[in-house]
């Protein structure tokens, strides 16, 4: 069988963020587990090596690079339409929300989330009008639709009425490089990063969903009415619309306990989460929520938010809090610093939360809605 797939999420170098990790997780095990088969990588640029991972994968650059909604048109209702028209394929599957309306081959489509459709300001005008055309007609277009979470999943019978049997969950996970340290490695972690003192640690790309306006203020709060030492770390690129951010950070009272980092190695990130004194991740909305489970592989305990996928993902080892309350963040920082007792049983709950997703487990679930879409004609 060919199956086309695109790849344009594969970036060159190290920049891969949460759809771009779904993909790179999931391909890489999904063409080792099926030799006979051939996977035509559809790349929208020049491809980094690493990413053809077996002799079954065959890669193709299409143009143009698809980075601006009426790019995303041009790539995926010309460039590939095209492509997939020449070449008949057995199924195109596409694991970053986007496909193609122009083809008649049957598609497999990832939506990772809705959040456009709940807070529409937090994306760029011609990006929403994107999003608001052509997404529900990707659902309904395609022949099967994989969420990432339940929470996405019933999201989108929701908000576009798509019939839930169509729907196959296929979860994130932690790569097994999350790990816990010993107490002697995580000191010199602290050293470096936030000298000598424990922290509490956000990552995430720096953008409106991952409420760190919000973030910064319980901070703040919190350490106005405590007299702990704990410092924020933020680890992550700045994406769009952080100036709000921004803006809350110059305004702190503490901001010397607040340390961005930006990007950080992947050897770096398993040691910022292993040493930290918890996680905070408090998005208003979020289709998983990866740093929460790459948390508790790395035995932090984590704060999370009491909404959308994060309750789903986080299991019952996280300490839920409201992320649209500043006073509610905050109590859960403070509750976090001073309960040594809950930060264990956290810590303790989470390893063994993790054990609820497996890349292995998700590649071979993506692989099932690949067959059942060749098997007949899409449910609408």
């Amino acid at each position: 069988m060919n199956i086309a797939v695109n790849v344009r999420f594969l970036l060159p170098g190290d920049k891969l963020e949460g759809i771009g990790r779904f993909t790179f997780e999931t391909l890489s095990r999904l063409v080792r587990q099926h030799p006979d088969h051939t996977f035509h990588f559809l790349f929208d640029r020049a491809y980094d090596a690493r990413y053809l991972f077996a002799d079954n994968v065959v890669p193709h650059v299409l143009y143009p690079s698809a980075r601006h909604p009426l790019l995303f048109v041009a790539w995926f209702e010309g460039a590939v339409a095209t492509w997939l028209a020449r070449h008949r394929p057995a199924v195109f599957l596409s694991p970053d929300g986007f496909t193609t309306l122009r083809t008649r081959v049957p598609r497999v489509t990832v939506i990772h989330d809705l959040a456009f459709e709940h807070f529409p300001r937090d994306v760029d005008w011609l990006q929403r009008k994107y999003y608001h055309y052509f997404t529900p007609r990707f659902v309904r277009a395609s022949a099967r639709i994989v969420a990432v979470s339940e929470a996405t999943k019933q999201d989108l019978v929701d908000t576009y009425g798509t019939n839930a049997d169509k729907i196959r969950v296929v979860h994130n996970a932690a790569d097994a490089h999350f790990r816990p340290l010993s107490a002697a490695e995580q000191l010199p972690v602290r050293e470096r990063f936030s000298a000598g003192q424990p922290y509490f640690l956000f990552v995430g790309a720096l953008q409106p969903r991952k409420n760190l306006v919000h973030l910064l203020r319980a901070f703040d709060q919190f350490k106005a009415r405590t007299a702990s030492p704990a410092r924020l770390l933020i680890v992550g690129r700045t994406a769009w619309k952080a100036g709000p951010m921004f803006d809350a950070y110059q305004q702190m009272e503490h901001r010397s306990a607040v340390h961005l980092t930006g990007r950080v190695t992947d050897v770096e990130l398993v040691e910022l989460y292993a040493a930290a004194l918890a996680t905070v991740y408090v998005p208003y909305f979020e289709g998983f929520g990866i740093p929460i489970i790459e948390a508790q592989a790395c035995a932090s305990p984590v704060i999370t938010s009491n909404c959308s996928s994060m309750p789903e993902v986080a299991g019952p080892a996280a300490l839920l809090v409201d992320p649209f309350s500043v006073d509610s963040i905050a109590n859960g920082l403070e509750q976090m610093a001073a309960d040594a007792p809950l930060r264990a049983r956290l810590l303790a709950q989470g390893l063994e939360n993790v054990h609820r997703f497996s890349w292995v487990r998700s590649a071979e679930q993506l692989w099932q809605s690949i067959v059942e879409a060749t098997a007949g004609r899409p449910e609408r």
